[in-house]
């Protein structure tokens, strides 16, 4: 499976101690380098993704090669972002990794198919790797992660824990 992730699931889950949730889940993941730069360059606001990544051997860093699409989308998007939309078009990523919905709504007008934070605890529920969820999303809200209380019901009830 090729996957794709950007900044944001990454820090999301490493903050609340289920970064390895990534590997379990979709075995390797590849980054382009803007995603890895933001990583490491705010690694004192990262809560530990920095290093998550560093020492992940499942985590590969990709440079993206068509950087006239980067920078069309960079009006739009963060570096980040647009490099990782980018690079899952140019190696055929079947998931896209990505919270931000501005990223989400240009992932959905390529036909890329993408998983949030959230829907990334959810998949692991589903698949018997986790068994509860709900006080990871109450983390992932304290940590400040914007997941609305309609969201998180929702989720919380696709989890059967409403």
């Amino acid at each position: 499976m090729i996957v794709v992730s950007n900044t944001t699931p990454l820090v999301g889950l490493a903050v609340i101690g289920r970064f390895d949730l990534l590997r379990q889940l979709f075995g390797h993941i590849q980054i382009p380098q803007a995603v890895y730069d933001e990583v490491i360059a705010r690694s004192s606001e990262q809560g530990g993704a920095r290093d998550e990544v560093i020492t992940a051997e499942w985590v590969e860093v990709v440079r993206v090669i068509n950087r006239e699409a980067v920078d069309e989308l960079s009006g739009e998007l963060d570096l980040g972002e647009a490099e990782a939309i980018v690079l899952a078009r140019e190696i055929g990523a079947e998931w896209v990794l990505m919270d931000e919905k501005i990223g989400q709504r240009k992932l959905d007008e390529f036909g890329l198919d993408k998983i949030g934070t959230a829907g990334i605890l959810l998949k692991a529920k589903e698949v018997d790797v986790l068994s509860l969820i709900q006080p990871d999303l109450e983390r992932l809200r304290r940590y400040g992660f914007r997941i609305s209380l309609p969201v998180m019901n929702t989720i919380l009830h696709q989890a059967n824990e409403l």
